[in-house]
């Protein structure tokens, strides 16, 4: 130790005063004695020899710490010791410790001068750890001194200070407990101020309360008290919610709305909301007409409560019917109002919700939760309307079909019709519904009451045309059916549009729904007082005229040309281009022209009957039930054309029957016509007078359908010749059955528009094959007049005694001619009669007129058939006596051409045929009768005819008259 020391010293290190037993545990080594020093020195310093002897100690030595190395030296002994090995291995083992010493010796050395300064380093740091021991020592003392005279005081005030805190805080508590405890009362003032949202927002924030104090025993017992009044609350939230039904408020229903809100609870609430509306309609429609039912019942002993609904219908009495179905109406109206207020209501509340929503995105939760929750609404309430509309249809239906209305009145009947009309109106307007229950049930009661109606209607029509004596109806000659009251709930429709500037308020209205109407207050089913019997129809004229000027004026002279237009001043006018041409017309054939217009003689006013006007106004009523009820279009049609066949048969039978001139084949009556009068005749009158008893239930029911004939009232006289043979009756008559026609042409759109498309082929051909044929009927009304106003028998007297083979040609017509037109004469004269009582219109004058010539020319053709001997010269006295007829009645009539004129020409005419062209014309000319035909073969005989052509001419007349038999 001393030599390392020593050592040490001459290396010039400086030694610590501190012994080695001091240092750390790192620091300490042994140190080797003076005889391992010794031997260290006696060791051979080579560095190879010594790393080999390293080298050859054993790993064992390096291990752990814990390594007994006498104790593995001792158990490695042999079993037999031998002192010459054991100390060979013993100096074997003091070599390998000596190199070690030696290794670590020069280790040692080699590190001195890092384990110098570490060890200053150790001696600095001693030193500074003595420094900070002084150091806390110091603070100590400080801390206690602190803690004896400050700290101590100040925690007791902290102290103190926290306990007021809390008992503050306790205080808080139990004046909050005195106020949850004081609650029920306030609750139970807002609900009776109907401020449910407030009570609600109140019991929640009062249960919140109590729930954060829910470690206070006193607070269990007030907690289940607020849940009944929570429970409570919501009782009485339902039955608001249920007032809604019947009288909707906007602040009472925003009111009930944020209240369920809060409780969370809106779709709970829509399901109740639609539960209430259908319970409300049952109750409504129940107790309307029980009270109607006990009204009428009086002090019977019947308990009506106690029915089902369907049999407190059957009930209702006629008298009630219709006060009870429009308070039924009016009941439900307001229900359906009060859903679409709310309906309103929820559109309005939506929008501003979005609009707040997108002004403030922050709470995307929320947001989402309230939009389910609007289309959960939105979709409920659209659906809801479907169902609430079905409750109303099966509702008024049941109310409908509980009563007959067969024997109700019209007016009656049609009140009832317009307000289901309304009814399906509002239905239309409410949910889009076709109504088709509604449809079904008034179609059966309308056609069940319709046949009834039109059976009784048909009887009256009857009864008017048997006493009808078909005098002029003076009416105006601005008479329009749009005038009756019948025809006027079609003006609206046909009025021409004007501006929304000048709109009255009541037509601006009229635009919107009937909802939008009578959404701040009234009923569309308030019966409306009738105004009808206030208003007047100015359709009538005063004794027939308009004024006083106008009755001069129909009467007065027409000498000046001033006021005829200059189209009538033309002699002809070409139907193609207009013009007229250049040959000017002269006065007096301008007088004779006025003087045949029967159109002058009194002002253009309508020609109609009291019965015509009365069908008219029946087709009117028809239409409004038809306009009202669309469903039954078809049979409303179907019997207002039946009235129209059945005074089409009535005019024909009175006026147009007569088989003894049906029968001369001149096509009086086109097969139309007949087609048509016996179709009516066929389906519509009951030829049996008298019912069979023994006929089968088939035929009776048949024959229900059916009306008897009609015949024709005494005081109408056909027979005198005075009056034409009752022309003006028959003019009249005629001519109202035309205007009759006019009217349905004029309605024909509107019935068109109304009918189903499947029945629309009936319409077309009633139109084309009834109403068109009105006129028509002119022809063989007017030829029976015209058959027996002139004597045609003595015309063929006056021919048979004229002497026809004479041999010279004559300058004078003969007396038939003259007898003729003096016929003619008074036949225009005592026309003008009778335009004095009705007046005549042109096309029936024409038809008159071309009757008459017709009849006298065939006449005449028939007069010269008689003939027995002719010669030319007695052909030429024929072409001048027909010369001379013609020139004067030309003077008569206005009528151009005259017609059968070539009737008469040609046949004379065919005088001076050869054979062969003779043959020719009898085939060409089949107007002619085989008596006609045969006579002018037989007085062309012997003058350029001989026997064997009559034979054959004969014989082809033969052949041409032998289909026909």
């Amino acid at each position: 130790m001393q030599k390392i020391k020593s050592l040490m010293t001459r290396q010039g290190l400086r030694i610590p005063q501190e012994s080695v037993n001091d240092l750390s545990p790192i620091e300490s080594f042994r140190i080797p004695t003076k005889e391992e020093f010794r031997e260290l020195h006696e060791e051979p310093t080579d560095p190879q020899a010594q790393q080999e002897i390293i080298n050859s100690i054993e790993e064992v030595y390096f291990s752990n710490d814990s390594f007994d190395i006498v104790k593995y030296e001792l158990e490695r002994l042999p079993p037999v010791l031998s002192l010459q090995e054991l100390e060979e291995y013993r100096d074997k083992l003091k070599q390998q410790q000596a190199a070690v010493s030696k290794k670590v010796a020069d280790l040692i050395l080699e590190k001195q001068p890092a384990y110098v300064e570490e060890l200053e380093r150790v001696t600095s740091l001693q030193t500074g750890l003595q420094l900070a021991a002084v150091i806390c020592t110091n603070g100590r003392r400080h801390l206690n001194i602190a803690k004896e005279g400050f700290t101590q005081t100040s925690l007791g005030l902290l102290a103190n200070q926290r306990k007021r805190q809390l008992l503050i805080g306790l205080l808080k508590s139990l004046r909050t407990i005195k106020t949850l405890q004081r609650t029920d009362v306030r609750l139970s003032e807002m609900l009776e101020e109907e401020d449910y949202p407030g009570a609600i927002q109140l019991c929640l924030e009062c249960q919140k309360a109590a729930s954060t104090f829910k470690h206070y025993s006193c607070i269990s017992e007030l907690n289940s008290k607020l849940q009944d009044t929570l429970e409570q609350i919501e009782e009485q939230l339902d039955v608001a919610l249920s007032k809604i039904c019947k009288n909707f408020d906007i602040n009472h229903y925003t009111k009930v709305q944020q209240a369920y809100r809060l409780l969370g609870k809106t779709q709970t609430a829509m399901d109740q909301l639609h539960m209430h509306f259908t319970q409300a309609i049952h109750n409504t429609v129940f107790q309307v007409v029980l009270g109607y039912v006990e009204l009428c019942a009086g002090n019977t002993d019947t308990k009506f409560q106690k029915l089902q609904y369907k049999d407190l219908c059957t009930h209702i009495t006629s008298d009630s019917y219709i006060p009870c179905l429009a308070d039924l109406c009016k009941a439900l109206w307001e229900v359906m109002l009060s859903y679409y207020r709310t309906m309103q209501w929820h559109e309005n509340h939506d929008q501003d919700e979005a609009a707040v929503v997108s002004s403030d995105g922050n709470n995307v939760m929320g947001t989402e939760e309230n939009s389910f929750d609007r289309n959960y609404v939105k979709k409920k309430l659209e659906h809801g309307l479907s169902r609430i509309w079905q409750d109303v249809q099966l509702k008024v239906k049941t109310y409908l079909l509980g009563t007959d209305l067969s024997n109700f009145k019209y007016d009656d009947f049609i009140f009832v019709l317009d307000v289901i009309s309304r009814l399906m109106q509002v239905g239309e307007e409410f949910c889009g519904s076709k109504s088709e229950v509604l449809q079904e049930s008034i179609r059966k009661q309308s056609v069940n009451y319709f046949k009834t109606y039109h059976r009784t209607r048909l009887e009256e029509l009857r009864m008017f045309l048997e006493n009808e004596t078909w005098e002029l109806c003076p009416v105006k000659s601005s008479f329009n059916i749009l005038q009756l009251h019948e025809f006027k709930f079609m003006e609206q429709s046909r009025s021409p549009p004007v501006s929304p500037s000048k709109q009255p308020a009541s037509a601006i209205s009229a635009t919107l729904t009937l909802f939008e109407q009578y959404c701040n207050g009234g009923n569309p089913f308030e019966i409306q007082a009738d105004n009808k019997d206030d208003e007047t129809e100015d359709v009538l004229a005063s004794n027939g005229y308009e004024s006083d000027e106008q009755e001069k004026g129909a009467y007065q002279e027409y000498d000046s040309d001033s006021d005829v237009p200059e189209e009538l001043k033309r002699d002809y006018v070409d139907e193609q281009t207009g013009d007229a041409p250049i040959k000017s017309v002269s006065r007096e054939t301008l007088r004779s022209r006025k003087r045949s217009d029967y159109n002058l003689n009194k002002v253009n006013a309508p020609i109609l009957t009291n019965t015509t006007l009365n069908v008219i106004r029946l087709v009117g009523k028809y239409m409004q039930m038809m306009n009202i009820l669309k469903p039954i279009a078809f049979d409303v049609i179907h019997f207002m054309s039946q009235l129209f066949d059945y005074y089409l048969y009535a005019v024909y039978t009175f006026f147009g029957r007569n088989d003894t001139f049906e029968s001369t084949g001149l096509g009086l009556s086109s097969s139309r016509l007949r087609t048509t009068l016996n179709r009516i005749q066929e389906s519509l009158i009951d030829l049996e007078v008298s019912a069979d008893p023994s006929g089968t239930l088939t035929a009776a029911e048949e024959r229900k359908e059916k009306v008897p004939s009609p015949h024709l009232s005494h005081l109408v006289v056909l027979t005198s010749g005075n009056s034409l043979y009752g022309l003006a009756e028959r003019v009249v008559a005629t001519e109202s059955l035309v205007f009759l026609a006019e009217q349905f042409e004029f309605l024909q759109p509107h019935l068109d528009a109304v009918m189903p498309a499947a029945k629309k082929p009936f319409l077309q051909q009633f139109y084309s094959q009834t109403v068109s044929t009105a006129s028509e009927l002119r022809k063989p009304v007017y030829w029976i007049v015209a058959a027996k106003a002139i004597d045609y028998e003595q015309m063929l007297l006056l021919m048979a005694n004229v002497k026809w083979d004479v041999k010279e040609i004559m300058s004078q017509h003969n007396v038939y001619v003259d007898a003729l037109l003096k016929e003619f004469e008074e036949f225009n004269r005592r026309l003008n009669e009778v335009s004095k009582r009705v007046r005549i219109p042109l096309p029936v004058s024409n038809i008159l007129w071309e009757h008459c010539i017709r009849l006298a020319n065939r006449t005449l053709v028939e007069g010269y058939a008689n003939v027995k001997k002719c010669s030319n010269e007695g052909r030429a006295l024929m072409q001048l006596d027909f010369q001379q007829f013609l020139m004067k009645l030309e003077k008569l009539t206005d009528i151009r051409p005259i017609p059968d004129k070539e009737f008469v020409e040609t046949y004379i005419k065919a005088y001076y045929l050869t054979e062969n062209d003779m043959e020719r014309w009898i085939k060409e000319h089949r107007e002619y009768s085989t008596k006609q035909l045969t006579n002018l073969v037989n007085v062309c005989l012997g003058s350029h005819i001989n026997k064997k052509a009559r034979q054959k001419l004969l014989a082809a007349i033969d052949d041409i008259d032998r289909p026909k038999r």
